[in-house]
Order: C-alpha cells, then sequence, then structure tokens
C-alpha cells in the first residue's frame, strides 16, 4: 500500500491548542486532547482502487492490519498484525466479521452486529482495548509514562457494553461507564448491569445521554480535579468514546472493506460509486465513511439518517447548530437520542481547511450561547458530501414491518431509521445501509412495529409482563426468525451487579470516580 506519509505520522487536534502533534500511542491513551479539542492526523494515507479491491482477498483482521500500516503509526507492523487478529477473531458469530445481506440489487446492509455485545461498537471496542494497553505499555516502557488509567465513558446504550467487554480486565486499566438512567433498553440495562470483571464500574445517571456525555467531558476538562487523580491515586483520564481517535479509525477500515467486498462478489462494478446512508447520533460513524471516502473509496452521498432528534439533519440543510430551544425527544432507537454531535467537530476542522481558532470558537458559541452558525463557503462543502433526513417515530416503527414483509428481513430501530431515510434519499446509485444494532437489542420497540403499537402507546399487560429476553423469543417465533444472539438471550440468567445512580453534576461524577478508584 502506496501512502504519502513522511515516517510516523503525528496527530494534531481539532482546536490548535497542542502546539506539539503527538504520536499515535499518545493520542489513543489521551483521548481528549488538551483544551478539549479532537485528535486527528496530521497526514492520511490514499489508496488506489486496484490497492482497495486487492484488501478483498484478505482475511478482515488482514485488512484492518493493512490499513492501519497505511497510517505509519508508531506500532511495528508484526504487532499490528498480532492484535488484528485479536480484535477480530472468534468472538464474531460471522467469518465475514461484517457480513453483507443485499436486499436488492441496489440496496445492500452492512451488518456491523455480529461481535460480542450485538453491536457496531464492537467493531472498534475489541480493536480499541488492545491498542490501548499495547500503547500505554509502550510510552511506560520509554518513562513517558508511570500511571494506570481510568476510562470514562458515557454511553447512550451501546458503546457502554461494547466498551466495558473490551477494557474488562484488562491490566493498568479501570473503566466506568455513565448512561441515562430510564433511557436505554431493558436488554441494553442489564448487559451494562450484569458486565463481568474486576476493574468495570456502571453508574446510571439521572438525565440524559447529553447530561452524561456533558459531565464526562466536564471531568476531563477540569485540571485541578485531573491533577489529583493522578498525584493521589497514580491514575490518568482516557476515553473509549468516539472522541478518541483510536475508536473512529476501526470503523474507517469497514467502509473500504465493503467496497472491495461488493466488488469482489460481483454486486458492484470497480470504480463504481457507492451511497452510503447511516443512522446518526455522534457523528463518528457516518464520520469514518467520509474519511473513507478521502481515502480513495469511491463513496458518494453520506446519507445522515436522523430520528426525532433532527439536530444533524437541520445543521447540515442549513448551516446552524441550534440545541438551546430544542426538545430532547425519546424514541424507538435511543442510541441516536443525541443533541451534541462531538464528531461533528472533526468534520467541520477538515472542511474548513483544519483553521483550529475557527473551530474553538465555534464550540465555544455551542456550549455558552447553545447554538452557532457555519460560514457559507463550509456549509457549501458539507452538503457536497452529506444529505439528511429524519423520521418520526411511527414511520421508524412502520418501516420495521414493512421490511419484514417485502424483504423477510427483522431489522432493528436504528437500522430503520436508516433504511427509510435512504428510501427517501437515494439517488441512481446502489445504497451501503449500516445496520448498526442486532434486533434483539430493542425487542420492545420491534414488537411496536410489527403489531403497529405506537411509542405512546402501552403493551398489552401480557407483552409488558415479559422481560426483555422473554418478548426477543416471543418475537423470534412469530417471525421465524431464531437468530438471537447467546450473549443477548442468556441475560436473564445473570446477576445484576451494578445498581447505582448518581446526579449527573460534574461535582457528583467526580465522587464516585474517586469512591470507585478507591474501591
Amino acid at each position: 500500500m502506496k501512502d504519502n506519509l513522511m515516517s510516523t505520522n503525528r496527530y494534531i487536534d481539532t482546536r490548535g491548542q497542542c502546539t506539539n502533534p503527538v504520536t499515535f500511542t499518545e493520542a489513543v491513551v489521551q483521548g481528549l486532547a488538551d483544551g478539549g479539542g479532537l485528535f486527528v492526523p496530521e497526514n492520511l494515507p490514499h489508496f488506489s482502487l486496484e490497492e482497495i479491491l486487492s484488501l478483498s482477498n484478505l482475511t478482515y483482521a488482514e485488512r484492518a492490519a493493512s490499513i492501519y500500516r497505511a497510517f505509519n503509526i508508531d506500532i511495528d507492523d508484526k504487532t499490528i498484525s498480532t492484535l488484528m487478529e485479536k480484535a477480530y477473531g472468534d468472538q464474531f458469530d460471522s467469518e465475514d466479521i461484517c457480513p453483507i445481506t443485499s436486499l436488492d440489487n441496489k440496496t445492500h446492509v452492512l451488518e456491523l452486529w455480529h461481535g460480542p455485545t450485538s453491536a457496531f461498537k464492537d467493531m472498534a471496542l475489541q480493536c480499541l482495548p488492545l491498542f490501548f494497553a499495547q500503547s500505554a505499555a509502550k510510552l511506560r516502557k520509554t518513562g513517558s509514562i508511570d500511571n494506570n488509567f481510568l476510562i470514562l465513558v458515557a454511553t447512550s446504550g451501546d458503546t457502554g457494553k461494547a466498551a466495558l467487554e473490551g477494557f474488562k480486565d484488562k491490566e493498568g486499566v479501570k473503566i466506568a461507564v455513565l448512561y441515562p438512567d430510564g433511557g436505554v433498553s431493558d436488554i441494553q440495562h442489564k448487559q451494562m448491569a450484569t458486565q463481568a470483571g474486576d476493574n468495570v464500574e456502571v453508574w446510571a445517571v439521572k438525565g440524559n445521554f447529553d447530561d452524561c456525555q456533558t459531565g464526562v467531558k466536564n471531568v476531563f476538562n477540569d485540571e485541578k480535579f485531573n491533577k489529583s487523580l493522578l498525584d493521589d491515586k497514580r491514575y490518568a483520564l482516557s476515553s473509549a468514546n468516539s472522541i478518541n481517535w483510536g475508536r473512529l479509525l476501526p470503523q474507517v477500515v469497514y467502509y473500504i472493506s465493503s467496497y472491495g467486498k461488493l466488488v469482489n462478489d460481483g454486486k458492484l462494478n470497480a470504480g463504481e460509486v457507492l451511497d452510503v446512508c447511516v443512522p446518526t447520533g455522534n457523528f463518528g460513524n457516518i464520520l469514518a465513511a467520509w474519511y473513507a471516502k478521502q481515502m480513495g473509496t469511491p463513496l458518494g452521498k453520506l446519507f445522515c439518517a436522523s430520528n426525532e432528534n433532527r439536530v444533524l439533519t437541520d445543521f447540515i440543510n442549513t448551516g446552524e447548530y441550534s440545541i438551546s430551544d430544542r426538545e430532547f425527544v425519546l424514541t424507538p432507537s435511543p442510541s441516536m437520542d443525541i443533541l451534541i454531535s462531538s464528531n461533528m467537530e472533526r468534520q467541520l476542522f477538515e472542511l474548513t481547511g483544519r483553521d483550529g481558532n475557527t473551530i474553538s470558537q465555534w464550540m465555544t458559541d455551542l456550549k455558552e450561547k447553545g447554538s452557532f452558525k457555519i460560514d457559507t463557503l463550509t456549509l457549501q462543502k458539507l452538503q457536497e458530501d452529506f444529505a439528511s433526513d429524519s423520521i418520526d417515530n411511527d414511520t421508524c416503527l412502520k418501516t420495521i414491518s414493512n421490511v419484514l414483509k417485502n424483504y423477510n428481513y427483522l431489522i432493528d430501530p436504528h437500522t430503520a431509521v436508516a433504511m427509510k431515510v435512504a428510501e427517501n434519499l437515494r439517488r441512481d446509485n446502489q445504497v451501503l445501509i449500516a445496520s448498526t444494532a442486532h434486533w434483539a437489542k430493542f425487542g420492545e420497540n420491534v414488537y411496536r412495529g410489527l403489531h403497529a403499537i405506537a411509542t405512546d402507546e402501552p403493551l398489552p399487560a401480557e407483552i409488558s409482563a415479559l422481560s426483555g429476553c422473554e418478548l426477543n423469543e416471543l418475537i423470534a417465533n412469530e417471525t421465524s426468525t431464531h437468530n438471537i444472539p447467546k450473549g443477548l438471550a442468556e441475560l436473564d440468567s445473570l446477576n445484576i451487579r451494578f445498581e447505582t445512580v448518581i446526579e449527573s453534576s460534574t461535582s457528583s461524577i467526580e465522587s464516585s470516580v474517586k469512591t470507585f478508584l478507591d474501591e
């Protein structure tokens, strides 16, 4: 694979606060840059079409290793290959890792949920913890650090379990996850609350996902608190959210990989433009597709699919990002119930020609005023690559039923959002739809969709009395879709370990962190 990089690639931040670019290993363990910005590589590698297609002859782990090596990260080639073999191994229930199901000759579904927690987050979070541990070990060996790490994660449902599973019992690391109390599905809650491992903690937070995410960012930016953790407890904070470049890079891999596979399988002509539709919350998954496009993958329009929390749709269509008077809506697709999409910061940084000062001002305006508006040129660039639409709750649920009827294919509510938006926005190009979770993670809303029960209507008493696992089994029998992953089917038999509910304030989170580290 050819690239244009000079020796080791380094990483800069989106707000221009880091005067000295850092290495990949430093960016991964640090997570968030000083000053609150996000790390991006100084240089992107470029793949020719021939090189992209040649990846199809490799295993998925080998494809991932090839792409990582093209970034010239400061980890040797042999170690990269070893870590990728561990990341994408037997814990996935498909040899393809992320197989593609074609509903017709122009509509393809990228199934990103074949990992241990049945969500697309596994694609990155089976990978990141291995590279995090390797990076930390390297920095300790060189004397750059002598501390342990606390991974602090805000989740709208899926990231939490995937991160817990990836980091459990990793040496020199503890992980704490915050999720909105009452804002996740029964299955998602049980996945986190029953998590095994001696180095894990889970807190339900009074509030929504944005409250969790804002609280975590405030803790990261509390210099006094961070200094006390390092001085008194020898722990530094880091992140496993998609604000960490080590989370984002593995997601770039599957878009490059998928294009080559579609061509190799005879479903797409070499060089033919492929549109992509992604159910979008924090903007990381769709941003990964944009990076794949910049690296040479023949992707066309990127369709940003929103639910009733349509802040991204409004922003892409108008150029104004506003949350000041926007109601936070609970929807059947809770992992997308997000108003502050952190990775948009990276996207705007790239579209403004990497203008850190402008990004810093926009992010300050968002924090202090609840809104910012981008300039006409940046909006034009944004709309060249992206189109966006949103669908309401009823349409989401109806789409689940319609897709089953038309294709005999059962999907979760997040994939349903993407399916409908792809239908609304598609052009003549073939479309790749990112399916981000197995349907059994959201059984209640899948059942509503199949039985035309609106989100504001009560379930029948006999249905509401069922556990998430029992309901999934009922759905499987009704639809003849007996593909419930073992990890979801057995949740009822596991003991609940974590039941603590905390406030969303910075002080409450910091107090909980100290208690966890003292245990």
